[in-house]
């Protein structure tokens, strides 16, 4: 087998790895991660395994791309509406309630998140309690803080991972039981979160 070279050297390279990367979200969303295999991604994709592993030294290597894929448009997301808030007391509940609303719009997305995340999956380094996940939120809480726009005593980290535990329960239950919906889930989260953190 020629060596493998290094992907998106070229423009028909990049397009077929961002072809395997769509794919591998619809994939995961439909069967989880157990039921996608890289042959179920090559036959979706039309070509062979082989080609897959082109692209894509494994399986969890076609999965962690799409993870950050997906990760990365939601932290696009957020952080358009987090600038755009009037402070950061305004941004901070912006943030909890632009990541239940990217995921309600995103179901496949939530799916490949919660299927990627499992500790006995070497996918990402992320879990529900790494800073990646609180520090943004701890920031600007900690920020509205400061200039004396958020209620005496409130912890910035504690709050972000509690606000962030919030959002995962939410999504969690919304995966397991479709009677339950993420976006009609946004009013009675914002108002919890303007609760805690308000005066």
């Amino acid at each position: 087998m020629p060596p493998r070279r290094r992907s998106g050297s070229t423009f028909t390279e990049r397009a077929r790895r961002d072809q395997l990367v769509a794919l591998t979200v619809d994939l995961v969303a439909e069967h989880g991660y157990r039921g996608t295999s890289l042959q179920r991604i090559a036959d979706a994709a039309e070509i062979s395994k082989a080609a897959v592993l082109y692209h894509f030294p494994s399986k969890d290597a076609v999965i962690a791309a799409a993870y950050e894929h997906v990760i990365g448009g939601l932290i696009t997301e957020v952080g358009a509406a987090v600038e755009a808030a009037p402070d950061p007391l305004a941004a901070a509940e912006t943030y909890v309630d632009t990541v239940l609303a990217h995921l309600a719009a995103h179901p496949r997305h939530a799916r490949l998140v919660a299927e990627s995340l499992p500790d006995d999956r070497e996918i990402t380094e992320d879990s529900p309690s790494s800073p990646r996940r609180w520090e943004t939120l701890t920031r600007l809480i900690s920020e509205a803080a400061e200039q004396g726009l958020a209620r005496d005593g409130v912890d910035p980290r504690t709050s972000a991972i509690m606000l962030n535990g919030v959002v995962d329960g939410v999504v969690a239950a919304a995966l397991e039981d479709p009677s339950i919906d993420i976006g009609g889930s946004r009013a009675a989260v914002a108002d919890l979160v303007r609760r805690h953190l308000r005066p």
